[in-house]
């Protein structure tokens, strides 16, 4: 595979991982904010998640960007493969957003209370394993394929 290629490849997947990320992380947030209130399993509940769900991801991937791009470039520079370092990093990407939050000051948007804090916080941890599963499994693996000692055909 020629070196553009294997670059685009792993560019795309990169893409992919953090839209699947955004996504467990926003279903994760849904479920456990909508669900706490409701009492039953309604249909009304099962519709606005699947309206909500993706909405908030679009703010998740906004939010989580500058760090979780911090975090995929150590770990397609050192390739990074293992799980624990996701979870534990996407946990630290929602501790990122947490910590920015209160250091703009504005408290319309600063979270003070310990359980939606650690809601966030286990949101990214689930962001992390989920883009482990779409793409961080084969962290680094663009090097292989552009090591001077392979045949590139």
């Amino acid at each position: 595979m020629s070196r553009v290629a294997a670059y685009f490849f792993r560019c795309a997947a990169i893409l992919a991982g953090y839209a699947a990320a955004s996504l467990a992380a926003s279903a994760f947030l849904n479920l456990v904010f909508l669900t706490a209130d409701s009492g039953t399993g309604d249909e009304p509940l099962a519709a606005s998640l699947a309206f909500s769900i993706p909405v908030v991801a679009l703010f998740v991937a906004y939010f989580g960007f500058i760090p979780a791009a911090a975090l995929i470039f150590v770990s397609e520079m050192s390739g990074r493969r293992s799980l624990p370092f996701y979870a534990v990093g996407g946990g630290l990407v929602a501790a990122a957003f947490l910590g920015f939050a209160a250091w703009t000051g504005a408290s319309d948007f600063e979270v003070a209370d310990l359980r939606p804090m650690l809601a966030v916080v286990g949101a990214g941890a689930t962001g992390g394993l989920f883009y482990w599963l779409a793409a961080g499994r084969r962290a680094g693996s663009w090097r292989d394929a552009t090591s001077p000692g392979s045949s590139g055909s």
